[in-house]
């Protein structure tokens, strides 16, 4: 897995399993900058490549009244005032073709949303950016599906490509995650799991999306143990107030140690032998 060619990215070669976490969607600067400073400082104490998630716009909600962010370049402004402070990479997801040129200007990595990624000419555009892609699984697609749209990305000269893995739909409000797909998934792309959204409990009568933020723990520490390349967790410091998906990020103060209890899963795993299949 190359993390190399990411800019600014550190401890690419310390063979613990990289991150991209920061809040849902980028509310303003104080609450951006408050929460990098966290998970930069615990990242690097732990020899863990971060990249810092932030959505600079939020176009799949629930209600036509629900928060879609505080304006497109004041927001990628941020990202990059992030980047540029703490000297780490970003990334943020894009929903329509002309949002890959501009938000390619600001950060490093291009996220294609789980609902839009067997949208051709979006994954395309992200690619031709020559930007890393990372592809959220399709709730509705198998783990066999993706090698697709890996494959539209790589025929666009583009080697650089992760998928994230955020749950299948079980019933109208419920997210499973099958770990078989993880090795299946290997096959194409070094593999993330995302552990915030995929415990999302979506369709609410309410119209504001649920989740099982207390699980978090689990599901963080099954996908380490199966081997998932990264971990995708949306984290904010007053997760009950948050502006999107509040309902299942985790909250800031219990990062530090669920990143510790990780990185030591991992160095277990590491020191495991290989089984072959005879």
């Amino acid at each position: 897995m190359r993390l190399q060619n990411i800019p600014q990215i550190s401890h690419a070669d310390s063979n613990n399993f990289f991150l991209l976490s920061g809040p849902c969607a980028i509310e303003g600067e104080d609450m951006a900058m408050r929460i990098a400073e966290v998970i930069v400082k615990v990242t690097d104490e732990l020899k863990i490549p971060y990249v810092f998630k932030g959505s600079f716009k939020k176009a799949n909600r629930s209600r036509a009244d629900s928060f879609t962010g505080i304006g497109d370049e004041k927001a990628l402004k941020i990202l990059r005032k992030v980047s540029e402070t703490f000297k780490v990479p970003t990334i943020t997801d894009i929903h329509e073709v002309s949002d890959a040129d501009m938000a390619a200007e600001y950060v490093d990595v291009l996220q294609i949303p789980a609902f839009l990624v067997r949208q051709t000419d979006l994954v395309v555009a992200a690619a031709e950016t020559g930007k890393t892609v990372n592809l959220k699984k399709g709730q509705f697609m198998s783990p066999e599906s993706m090698k697709h749209a890996v494959n539209k990305v790589k025929e666009s000269d583009n080697e650089n490509v992760w998928i994230t893995d955020r749950g299948t739909m079980f019933g109208y409000q419920d997210m499973i995650v099958d770990f078989r797909g993880v090795p299946t998934m290997k096959q194409y792309a070094p593999v993330v799991l995302d552990v915030t959204h995929s415990l999302q409990q979506p369709n609410q009568a309410s119209g504001v999306t649920g989740g099982r933020p207390e699980l978090i723990n689990t599901m963080a520490r099954a996908g380490i143990a199966a081997g998932v390349d990264g971990i995708f967790m949306e984290t904010h410091f007053d997760p009950a107030n948050a502006k999107s998906d509040g309902a299942n990020m985790l909250d800031l103060k219990m990062l530090p140690q669920l990143l510790k209890n990780l990185t030591a899963l991992r160095q277990t795993i590491n020191s495991l032998p290989s089984l072959v299949n005879n």
